[in-house]
């Protein structure tokens, strides 16, 4: 697997390099048989597996009938001692010369991959369902796997695999394991908590409040502001007040709540009803969501309201009189612009 890339950080797992084994020949092959040209333009998927050498390559090729002779290619690989391969799936094609299927297998444009993203604050049933749909990994293998979420270095302590499947952009090789594939993101979240300076022992505590920062704040540095009201509140003995946590906690996939569902003290995830967080993340934050909930803002703010839910203009205020003021403005804005805002 190689994760090239991510929507808030690029991050690169290299596959290491691998060599063809030709450094040590004792004797040589019989100069072996050759196609001509590029082949006869049937595609074969062709793969190079961790640790083969530049003899079982050849050898692989011939038996899927890429390569008129394994010894024609090794002989190749002979001339060229500082060749590197790079395991994963290659698109061939059948009856090839050894040249061309050695220049096929040094051009990464037939290096077959599967490109999976994820957006930030995408919950993790999300995640899983559109990693089975991008990499065709059947999704009950997927759900599996998740459920068993301590094998992949997540504390027991954890409700479930939520805010550990970090929000990016993946490039994975077929047939990737649903195992390997969720590996793949938690040790992306690992990073980002480690780049944030985040102790092993507060990854739940930072992850949880990330989530629910990623969910309520639209705007960079409201995030920073929107984590530091939460931690002001956290301190005050205040509920945060979440309509995105009481949302998670009833299973919908909305963010309006109603009385009952505010009142509801046995969700686990009601900051209405309940102080403090939330029992568990409710949604898989990005780097800037990490790093705010890590190193939020200064201030003494307690209330925040989005006053333009277009622009993502938000109020951030001290007293319960200003915060009254502030969604006053967005009740003027909303009366202006019925409908607007999605």
């Amino acid at each position: 697997m190689v994760l090239v890339g991510g929507l808030a950080t690029a991050a690169t797992a290299v596959i290491p390099p691998l060599l063809p084994g030709i450094e040590k020949v004792f004797g040589s092959k019989d100069t072996g048989a050759d196609y001509s040209g590029t082949g006869t333009g049937e595609k074969v998927d062709f793969v190079i597996n961790d640790g083969d050498v530049g003899e079982i390559i050849g050898d692989n090729l011939e038996s899927q009938g890429i390569v008129k002779s394994s010894a024609a290619f090794y002989n190749l690989l002979l001339t060229q001692p500082n060749l590197v391969f790079q395991p994963g799936t290659y698109t061939l094609s059948k009856e090839m010369s050894a040249q061309s299927a050695l220049t096929a297998l040094e051009d990464p444009a037939n290096h077959v991959t599967v490109q999976v993203v994820i957006p930030e604050g995408t919950l993790a049933a999300d995640v899983l369902t559109t990693l089975s749909t991008d990499t065709g990994v059947p999704l009950t293998d997927l759900q599996a796997e998740a459920a068993n979420f301590t094998q992949f270095g997540i504390d027991a302590s954890a409700p479930n695999i939520e805010g550990y499947l970090f929000p990016a952009t993946y490039t994975f090789e077929p047939n990737t394991s649903a195992k390997a594939l969720l590996q793949t993101m938690v040790d992306r979240t690992f990073q980002s908590l480690d780049t944030a300076g985040v102790p092993a022992a507060d990854r739940e505590r930072i992850l949880t409040l990330a989530s629910v920062v990623q969910k309520e704040a639209r705007l960079t540095p409201d995030f920073y502001k929107v984590a530091r009201v939460f931690t002001n509140r956290i301190a005050d003995d205040m509920p945060l007040q979440s309509d995105a946590t009481v949302a998670y906690g009833t299973g919908e996939k909305r963010v309006d709540t109603t009385d009952a569902e505010r009142n509801d003290e046995s969700n686990p995830y009601n900051t209405y009803a309940r102080t403090g967080l939330p029992a568990g993340p409710i949604s898989n934050p990005g780097d800037t969501a990490i790093d705010a909930a890590m190193h939020p803002a200064d201030g003494t703010w307690l209330y925040f309201v989005t006053i333009n839910l277009d622009t993502g203009e938000t109020v951030f205020s001290t007293s319960y009189d200003d915060h009254l003021k502030a969604v006053d403005q967005y009740q003027a804005w909303s009366a202006a612009n019925p409908g607007a805002g999605g």
